[in-house]
C-alpha cells in the first residue's frame, strides 16, 4: 500500500504544478488571459488584483505564494462606488484565475482527483 502511494506521488507530483494566467496592468479580463505561466515552488497560488477608479480598471494576474496572496487579499478594499483594490486567490486547478467562478470548478476538480486516486488504489 505504501509503495503504491509513493509510486503515485512520484508520477503525479510533477503534474501538480499550478498554471495561471499572467498579465500586468491589462484593462480587461480577456486581454489579461492571453499569457500563461507554470508556477514554480514556493508559488502555489494564482493571484488576481483588480484596481478600479471610476471607469478605469487595471488587472494584474500572477503566480504567488498562498501566504502572499492571502495577505494582499486581507488588506484589499473596495468602496461603495466600486473604487479600490480587490484581490482573489485560487489554487484548485490550472487557470483557476480565468474569471470569478472559481469555487464551482475547484470542487469539481477536487472530486475528479479524489475519484482518480481511489480508483488507482483499488487496483
Amino acid at each position: 500500500m505504501v509503495a503504491r502511494l509513493a509510486f503515485l506521488f512520484l508520477f503525479i507530483s510533477p503534474a501538480l504544478s499550478l498554471e495561471c494566467y499572467v498579465c500586468s496592468s491589462s484593462t480587461s479580463n480577456e486581454d489579461c488571459n492571453q499569457s500563461t505561466q507554470e508556477c514554480q515552488q514556493p508559488l502555489d497560488t494564482c493571484m488576481t488584483i483588480v484596481d478600479t477608479l471610476g471607469v478605469m480598471k487595471a488587472i494584474v494576474k500572477q503566480c504567488a505564494s498562498r501566504a502572499t496572496c492571502r495577505g494582499a487579499a486581507s488588506t484589499a478594499s473596495v468602496d461603495s462606488e466600486g473604487n479600490g483594490n480587490a484581490v482573489n486567490c485560487c489554487s484548485g486547478y490550472n487557470f483557476c484565475n480565468f474569471s470569478g467562478a472559481e469555487s464551482i470548478h475547484q470542487y469539481t476538480a477536487l472530486l475528479c482527483i479524489t475519484v482518480g486516486i481511489l480508483l488507482l488504489l483499488s487496483n
